[in-house]
């Protein structure tokens, strides 16, 4: 293995004398899809249905991939009918050289839906460095885990990364898990196993469709310990905001939310927002309460952007001048000179941003 390395390695470098990258990598992949001077490349080779609409991906992975810690979320960028998508994941590491990536069909979701329904073994993906901070920096001797729909994956990736790291033998982990029915719910099987194999963890599933069972008092007052917790939260933005509601005395606490369901239900703002763009020397209107980067796209204006969920920070830019609203948590901004992250605001008055 290591004389198949040290002869690639040297083919690459005197590739590189002749050719640049791009074309080196062209040739490279057609003698094995996963090599590349520089790109950071996964090969699926293996997919299965783990619940409703859900597909696990076992991801060969190659050596320009960096592996993040448990929790974190990696880029992924898919060509479908010769145009790349860019969405963000969170991926559960299996060993060395393979992720497995879970993924929920979401509605009218171009990624997702090929994910689940068109990707095969042997399709190429490509990751990006994985960023967030939902990891294992734990300093209680309690830790609870509040999952809602596809908020289950780094949850997943932290148990497996505690389980791995021998941390489930001293840390008690309480995991709780919401999902519309009984069929939604993904990695059962896996997290019995992980139950019996270690006395301090324990898991329960609720259902918010079948039985109504939403997060809320009454699941907190059955839980014991609270000023020695730590909670991670993570599903729709309705779900973290109760969560952080209901469990603001905990010992700490932190929240990811992945759409914008909380507040999206509620706008009734009207009318339309003059926004300037101080790079690209225009002047277009979008409209009120909106996402602005959804509606710069519907303008044909493509802002760099990746997760749409305000944690990668790809879409920041400098807002100059103007009001906005955070969709996530219903926060109001009135301040010049503010970092703005476009995929999680909406305008609230005429806005001047960098961009």
């Amino acid at each position: 293995m290591q004389a198949v390395e040290k002869r690639i390695s040297l083919f690459n470098s005197l590739a590189q004398s002749v050719m640049n990258s791009h074309d080196t990598n062209f040739w490279l992949q057609k003698i094995n899809p996963l090599w590349s001077v520089n790109q950071p490349l996964a090969k699926i080779v293996k997919k299965q249905i783990v619940a409703k609409d859900t597909v696990s991906l076992i991801l060969q992975c190659n050596r320009h991939v960096k592996h993040g810690v448990a929790g974190q979320h990696h880029p992924v960028t898919v060509e479908i009918a010769g145009r790349h998508y860019e969405r963000t994941y969170s991926m559960m590491q299996l060993d060395h050289d393979h992720l497995c990536l879970t993924v929920k069909k979401v509605d009218q979701g171009v990624v997702s839906s090929w994910l689940v329904e068109q990707s095969q073994v042997g399709n190429i993906l490509r990751l990006g460095q994985p960023y967030g901070d939902m990891q294992q920096h734990i300093q209680t001797p309690h830790l609870l885990l509040l999952a809602a729909g596809s908020g289950i994956t780094p949850m997943l990736s932290l148990v497996e990364g505690l389980s791995q790291s021998k941390q489930l033998q001293t840390t008690t982990v309480k995991l709780m898990y919401w999902v519309k029915t009984n069929e939604d719910a993904a990695y059962v099987d896996y997290l019995t196993e992980i139950t019996e194999n270690f006395p301090n963890f324990s898991y329960q599933v609720f259902y918010t469709q079948a039985q109504d069972q939403r997060l809320n008092q009454a699941h907190i007052d059955q839980l014991e310990n609270l000023d020695n917790t730590t909670v991670y939260a993570c599903g729709p933005s309705g779900f973290a905001a109760t969560a952080e509601a209901l469990l603001s005395h905990a010992a700490a606490i932190q929240t990811e939310a992945f759409s914008l369901s909380q507040f999206d239900a509620d706008l009734t703002d009207t009318g339309f927002i003059n926004v300037t763009l101080t790079k690209s020397n225009k002047t277009v209107a979008i409209p009120k309460g909106q996402s602005i980067l959804s509606s710069l796209e519907q303008q044909g204006i493509k802002p760099n952007h990746g997760c749409r969920m305000g944690i990668c920070n790809k879409c920041a830019c400098n807002k100059a001048q103007g009001a906005t609203r955070n969709l996530l948590n219903g926060a109001a901004n009135q301040e010049p000179t503010q970092l703005l992250k476009i995929c999680v605001n909406s305008a609230q008055s005429d806005l001047v941003i960098d961009l």
